[in-house]
């Protein structure tokens, strides 16, 4: 490749540039150097031949250094084509990708649909700078809404904001961009997240009430007595549910979150719920679906067992890990239980625990 310095009259300056060449392909850098003219040779000061001598020195010394680094494979060209290409498509493809984590891929589709609100005519990759960046923090900030027409909480600004500079670090591995424009730009902090969950009364008050879909029920409850995530709860097959003299009632399987392989023991009441054992291979919860449908069968039978709070599938798994640590079980177990790497995850629910405590111990007042 033969890399060349040369000049372009721009307004009142002379700008620098390199022209790469190879293969019948140009690509240009433009190295932001400026020379003053001399339009009548001989007009410009000693000074400003002086600079402009100086700054032609820097422009070769830059040029001699692409040229070695092109030698040794060490600089990178971007490839003119991937750069017209849409980052918003580009986005959708990564968003598939993510198709086998239920969660995980809601909330990458959730951003897709974000960035097409906020550049609803695309958005080509040589287009994604620090600017461009900054805008979507502040439309998440101060634009965007849930699909109740509520704005975002602090937690979905602080994930949705994260996929974006994810999507970006990939374009930079995948040769994309030289860099990654999310990096100039301070991302959201982390709110305190909240874990809304049900008492024992709640639950029991749920067996009592009425529920459209038998088997989202049975799920819901089962997933109280058990923790076990929606995802897992979904794919669960009669093959994982086992038992033995020793262990009693327990299910072996691969969380769907983290692909981490989990013995959970579980309570003959919770075996029970599930029947009669079937084919090995079958699901155990054939035919659950998470949909709108679903969400919505789901609120109506927690109203009609008379809560009031928020409740979505994951609630259940919040409720077990607070039922445990109320009931006593310490929190390492609790922490296994859930299949959490980490302590400090489970930690979380032992916060929610020391709170009520605090609320109960202000129930007690005297008239004095």
């Amino acid at each position: 490749m033969k890399v060349t310095l040369r000049k372009r009259k721009k307004g009142n300056k002379i700008s620098l540039y390199l022209d790469y060449y190879a293969n019948g392909k140009r690509e240009y850098e433009y190295l932001k150097l400026y020379l003053k003219p001399d339009p009548e040779k001989g007009s410009l000061t000693k000074a400003e031949k002086d600079q402009n001598k100086t700054i032609l020195q820097l422009a070769e010394s830059i040029r001699a250094k692409r040229h070695l680094e092109i030698q040794n494979n060490i600089y990178d060209f971007q490839d003119k084509e991937k750069l017209k290409g849409s980052f918003l498509l580009y986005f959708d493809a990564l968003t598939e990708k993510r198709k086998a984590s239920l969660g995980n891929y809601g909330n990458w589709d959730s951003v897709g649909k974000h960035l097409r609100k906020y550049s609803p005519r695309d958005i080509s990759f040589d287009r994604v700078n620090r600017e461009w960046v900054q805008g979507f923090k502040d439309y998440l900030d101060n634009e965007a809404k849930t699909k109740s027409e509520n704005e975002l909480s602090q937690n979905s600004k602080y994930s949705y904001f994260n996929k974006l500079k994810a999507a970006l670090k990939q374009a930079v591995r995948d040769g994309i961009l030289k860099y990654n424009p999310a990096e100039q730009v301070q991302g959201f902090k982390q709110g305190e997240p909240q874990r809304e969950f049900l008492t024992l009364e709640e639950v029991q008050a749920l067996v009592n009430a009425e529920c459209e879909s038998k088997q989202l029920k049975t799920a819901f409850l089962f997933a109280c007595l058990t923790g076990l995530r929606w995802s897992d709860i979904n794919k669960l097959v009669w093959s994982e549910v086992q038992h033995s003299d020793e262990m009693g009632y327990y299910i072996r399987f691969r969380q769907q979150k983290t692909k981490g392989a989990e013995t959970l023991p579980i309570s003959e009441q919770a075996r029970n719920m599930l029947g009669e054992q079937k084919e090995q291979t079958e699901r155990v919860f054939k035919g659950l679906k998470y949909s709108a449908w679903h969400n919505v069968k789901l609120a109506q039978w927690v109203l009609r067992a008379g809560i009031t709070k928020n409740i979505t599938f994951h609630c259940a798994r919040h409720t077990y890990a607070t039922l445990q640590l109320t009931m006593g079980t310490d929190i390492y177990t609790v922490s296994k239980l859930l299949g959490h790497r980490e302590l400090k995850t489970t930690q979380i629910y032992a916060k929610v625990i020391d709170n009520k405590k605090k609320e109960a111990a202000n129930k007690i007042q005297l008239d004095l």
